[in-house]
C-alpha cells in the first residue's frame, strides 16, 4: 500500500460525526483544507501586518500577489470586474496554497478531489449567471446570441453558445483536478521504480539513478504546474466574469 500511486488519494475519517443518520465526519481532506486556509491566512495576514515604506521579502510576495490578480482581473473584465476581486482572490490563493501544500510528502492534495474544483466551478458559474441575470435582466442572453451572425446559422451557433456556457464548469473543474491527480500519480510511480530498485543490491541501486533523476525533475515541474493551474483557474475566472459584466459579443 506505501507503493500505491492511488493510496494517496482516498479520504479518510479522522474525528466521526453523524447527526440524523446524515455523515458529517471530519476527513483528512477537510483537514488539509482548513490548514490551506489556515496558510492563506497566516501569510496574507503576518506579510502585510508591518506595512512598513520599504517592504519585507514577505511584503513584497504579498503585494506582488495582490497586483498579479488585480491586473489580470482588470485586463480580463475591465476596471468594472474589480467588485468582484475578493472572490477571484481568494480562489486564486486557495487553490495555490492546496496545490503547494499537496507537494510535501504524506500530504493531502485537495485540488486532486473533482468534488472540490466542481464546488468551485460551479460557485463560479452561478456567479457569472445570477450576476449577469441581476444586472442585465434579459438582455443577459445576449451572450448566446452573437451579432452579426446570418439569420440561417443563428440557431446552431445559438446552440453551440449554450453548450459551450454549460460546459465551462465541467471543463474547468475537470483542468484542475486531471493536472494535480496525473501529476502526483507519475510522481509517486516513478518514486515508487527508486525504492523497488534500491532494493536489488548495488545493481539495483545503479539502475535506480534514471527514476530517480525523473522524480526530481517532476518535482520542479509539479510546482510549476501548482502554481500554473491557479493562474488558470484564476484567468478563466475572470474571462467568465467579463460576460457577466459585458454580455454582448
Amino acid at each position: 500500500m506505501a507503493t500505491d500511486p492511488i493510496n494517496q488519494f482516498q479520504i479518510h475519517t479522522l474525528i466521526p460525526i453523524e447527526v440524523g443518520g446524515v455523515d458529517f465526519s471530519f476527513t483528512n481532506s477537510a483537514l488539509f483544507m482548513a490548514l490551506t486556509v489556515a496558510g492563506a491566512s497566516a501569510f496574507l495576514i503576518l506579510s502585510s501586518r508591518g506595512r512598513g515604506l520599504v517592504p519585507t521579502r514577505w511584503q513584497s510576495a504579498a503585494e506582488m500577489t495582490y497586483e498579479f490578480v488585480a491586473g489580470t482581473l482588470r485586463e480580463s473584465a475591465g476596471s468594472e470586474g474589480m467588485k468582484f476581486f475578493p472572490f477571484v482572490f481568494s480562489l486564486f490563493i486557495f487553490i495555490l496554497f492546496a496545490n503547494l501544500l499537496g507537494m510535501f510528502p504524506y500530504f493531502f492534495t485537495v485540488t486532486s478531489h473533482i468534488i472540490v474544483t466542481a464546488a468551485m466551478s460551479m460557485a463560479v458559474i452561478l456567479t457569472v449567471l445570477f450576476y449577469g441575470l441581476w444586472l442585465h435582466k434579459l438582455h443577459f442572453f445576449k451572450l448566446f446570441v452573437p451579432s452579426g451572425v446570418p439569420v440561417v446559422l443563428l440557431p446552431f451557433i445559438t446552440m453551440i453558445e449554450i453548450l459551450s456556457f454549460i460546459s465551462r464548469p465541467i471543463s474547468l473543474s475537470i483542468r484542475l483536478f486531471a493536472n494535480m491527480l496525473a501529476g502526483h500519480i507519475t510522481l509517486k510511480v516513478f518514486a515508487g521504480f527508486v525504492v523497488m530498485l534500491s532494493s536489488f543490491g548495488f545493481v539495483g541501486i545503479l539502475g535506480a539513478i534514471l527514476p530517480l533523476a525523473a522524480a526530481v525533475a517532476l518535482t520542479a515541474l509539479e510546482f510549476l504546474v501548482a502554481a500554473l493551474q491557479a493562474y488558470v483557474f484564476a484567468i478563466l475566472t475572470c474571462l467568465y466574469l467579463n460576460d457577466a459584466l459585458h454580455p454582448g459579443h
